[in-house]
């Protein structure tokens, strides 16, 4: 049933590719913000693996 309301949507190569730019968009967005970021809670949950407090 979905292939046949695929087919009477027309062509809907345009969603492939929204989808596709937002994802590429976002990811870059976080990745970028994430090796930006170097604050002490970075530091201390970097840690935390090490630590031997119970």
């Amino acid at each position: 049933m979905a292939k046949y309301i695929l087919e009477g949507a027309g062509n809907i190569n345009w969603m492939a590719i929204f989808s596709l730019l937002t994802f590429m968009t976002i990811f870059t967005l976080s990745a970028i913000m994430a090796f930006r970021k170097d604050n002490p809670v970075i530091r201390k949950m970097e840690n935390l693996p090490l630590e031997d407090e119970v």
